[in-house]
């Protein structure tokens, strides 16, 4: 068993081209003897957004702060917030946005182990 605090865990900027302001923690994964799942966090400053980009496998989302929107296939703009679960289908392409110009979006992302 592990239990840990996301204040304990490291927070990595991420780097892939289309992202911006946005940060990666990893408080269980794989490492810790997860068989199956990473659990992911990350936090979109104001103004900020990940990459439009996919994934061969469903993510599972939970916004636990702030507010912002989700944009789907490039076109559709749906709108999150604290207490949002968000299904992110295999294939599927997206983008998070903090729509926000003073808070964080910050939201837990549920992944296969082979994906992280």
């Amino acid at each position: 068993m592990k239990i840990t605090n996301l204040e304990k865990t490291e927070k990595i900027k991420l780097v892939m081209e289309g992202a911006q302001n946005a940060f990666k923690q990893i408080p269980i994964s794989k490492q810790d003897g997860s068989p199956n799942f990473v659990f992911r966090v990350f936090t979109i400053e104001p103004d900020g957004h990940t990459p439009y980009h996919q994934h061969p496998s469903e993510h599972l989302n939970y916004v636990i702060a702030g507010q912002g929107a989700v944009i789907v296939e490039g076109k559709e703009e749906k709108p999150v917030q604290k207490g949002d679960f968000v299904l992110v289908l295999p294939g599927e392409i997206h983008q998070y946005m903090n729509k926000s110009k003073s808070e964080p979006l910050v939201l837990i992302c549920a992944v296969p182990n082979e994906y992280e």
